[in-house]
């Protein structure tokens, strides 16, 4: 049953997710709902502040207002969580669930990657995702344990290393230029 689980978004009253999160949480426990909701989250990412002359760093909503949650749909799961205070319905066509696709799960990264590490040191690398996104670059390091790399890109004429994870890159499986025989 797990298999047939998809990603789904709640909207929530702002300021609510937490409290959101909790309730289904408990609704899960108490209701023996294991089977038919398997993960609830709250995407968060970490920044730094200047606080008076020293650096903070605080969890931040990526997309406040928005609960993302892992069930095997149906009418009476749909009726539970909509009826969950703070809860305002699900995010698609007339308050209808619609799943995420496979791409966005990944884009919005719900799911701990299992990224296939066929990556050495000195690999030439494509940057498929993040603010890097086209680039090309050289690997200098590798941390299997977190699943990140430390990429040298050549930005602004001058060579910058960039911490990135492995599901952000492509291997270049034949870096060599091509040249047109004509």
């Amino acid at each position: 049953m797990a298999n047939e689980a998809k990603w789904y978004i709640l909207h929530t009253y702002s300021g609510y997710e937490s409290l959101v999160k909790k309730s289904i949480e408990q609704m899960v426990e108490n209701g023996n709902l294991q089977e038919v909701i398997l993960d609830t989250k709250i995407p968060t990412e970490t920044l730094i502040e200047d606080r008076n002359g020293k650096m903070k760093a605080y969890e931040a909503k990526v997309m406040p207002g928005y609960v993302f949650i892992k069930l095997v749909y149906s009418s009476q799961l749909w009726f539970m969580l909509t009826n969950t205070r703070g809860v305002t319905g699900f995010v698609g066509p007339n308050g209808k669930a619609w799943p995420l696709t496979d791409d966005e799960v990944k884009r919005l990264r719900l799911e701990e990657p299992v990224a296939d590490l066929t990556l050495a040191v000195g690999d030439s690398v494509n940057v498929v995702a993040g603010p890097f996104e086209g680039l090309i670059g050289v690997i200098k390091s590798i941390d299997t344990v977190h699943q990140k790399v430390q990429v040298a890109l050549n930005m602004f004429g001058r060579e910058t290393s960039v911490d990135m994870d492995f599901i952000q890159l492509e291997k270049i499986s034949n870096p060599t230029t091509v040249v047109d025989e004509d």
